[in-house]
């Protein structure tokens, strides 16, 4: 038995560390497109400043 099945499109991911904009802890990791050029910047919960803040992507 033969099947055909569809061809998968393989997504590339790149794995990026998410740093505090105020303490500068790096508290996330967290996966990206590779094809994407500007740089990661959401709100999350910092443990060491007790409150959310900015976290941006570092190198």
């Amino acid at each position: 038995m033969c099947q055909n099945y569809p061809k998968r499109v393989e997504i590339l991911r790149k794995t990026v560390t998410l740093a505090c904009s105020e303490c500068l802890s790096r508290n996330y990791s967290t996966a990206k497109n590779a094809n994407q050029t500007q740089r990661l910047e959401t709100n999350k919960f910092c443990k060491r400043c007790d409150k959310h803040t900015v976290h941006r992507e570092t190198k």
